[in-house]
């Protein structure tokens, strides 16, 4: 069985950085899975950095991006390719899965709101998206745009995520509780149980 130190030192280790660049953004990741909850972020969509701080807060990981895009256009590709980034860092940082609870189900609720997020570190890339927003903009943010770098985010680090907005009357409130449930989420199924010799998993491998 794993010992605690030997699980201690793992997680001292898990931490990952990636760079994209192509025609349309040039971003710099960097993602601690064990942080302490800070954010440094840069980017053209401020609605995205928002969401992001709480991610990274509520997860309490620590999380810088940099990132420019071709917001004349909009801001697609940079909120998807910040997603594929994250999700890069994300299974990168959590290298062989060893001593991690796996699964995660959090509730969180935003005043009026309540969004709920089911994680599975399974290595198996899924995404199911239950969400009716009143609007379609939060200001200037297209709101189909969550659902663009959630799929993203959860096609590149291969895991299984479902995210449900049960309800609500305000979109900043449901989509802040879905990133907020997000971090919360992914910080319990990526957190080390001592309990847990080798990869959760009857197959021996994730």
């Amino acid at each position: 069985m794993a010992t605690n130190d030997q699980n201690s030192a793992a997680a001292l280790s898990r931490t990952s950085a990636v760079s994209r660049k192509t025609n349309e953004t040039d971003i710099q990741l960097e993602f601690a899975v064990d942080g302490s909850g800070n954010s440094q972020l840069e980017t053209d969509v401020p609605f995205l950095n928002h969401m992001l701080d709480l991610f990274t807060k509520h997860g309490q990981f620590d999380l810088s991006v940099q990132a420019r895009g071709d917001i004349e256009i909009d801001d697609h590709h940079t909120v998807e390719d910040i997603g594929i980034c994250l999700g890069q860092c994300i299974r990168e940082a959590l290298g062989d899965k060893k001593g991690i609870k796996r699964y995660a189900s959090v509730f969180i609720p935003m005043d009026e709101a309540l969004a709920q997020v089911v994680i599975d570190v399974s290595n198996r890339p899924h995404f199911e998206y239950r969400a009716q927003y009143p609007s379609d903009r939060v200001g200037s943010f297209d709101v189909q745009l969550v659902h663009e770098f959630l799929w993203k985010l959860a096609l590149e680090a291969r895991i299984t995520l479902h995210v449900i907005v049960h309800y609500g009357q305000n979109t900043h409130h449901m989509i802040e509780a879905v990133f907020k449930a997000l971090g919360r989420a992914l910080d319990e199924a990526t957190s080390i149980d001592p309990r847990v010799s080798g990869v959760p998993s009857t197959k021996g491998v994730l």
